[in-house]
């Protein structure tokens, strides 16, 4: 079984900043891309970013030049720094990976429970 746990989420005023973290556990052989994707009420699931095994970065328009998605391959972790944080980026914030495990022949796609970020003053 693999698990995604995320973690950081919370309440921040306009302006502030949020670390949310993805550690991914199981029998993982490799991870290739790693991202983040948000869903507003009433709104579809968007990519907010992703990082690929190769350190390449995808980023929605919107959060350009506020978050920063990095990754610890050690620690099979992913982490999306947001700053200049806006109401509009309010929304649940899902960790994704895709990726192999022990024994299969292709890379499966696994989600997080998804954590609460809430910008308010």
């Amino acid at each position: 079984q693999v698990q995604l746990v995320e973690s950081g989420g919370g309440l921040v005023q306009p302006g502030g900043s949020l670390r949310l973290s993805c550690a991914v556990s199981g029998s993982i052989v490799r991870i290739n891309v790693m991202g983040w994707y948000r869903q507003a009420p009433g709104k579809q699931r968007e990519l907010v970013a992703s990082i690929t095994s190769g350190d390449r970065l995808k980023y929605a328009d919107s959060v350009k030049g506020r978050f920063t998605i990095s990754r610890d391959n050690a620690k099979n972790t992913v982490y999306l720094q947001m700053n200049s944080l806006k109401p509009e980026d309010t929304a649940v914030y899902y960790c994704n990976a895709d990726l192999w495990l022990g024994g299969t022949l292709s890379p499966s796609d696994y989600w997080g429970q998804g954590t609460q970020v809430t910008v308010s003053s």
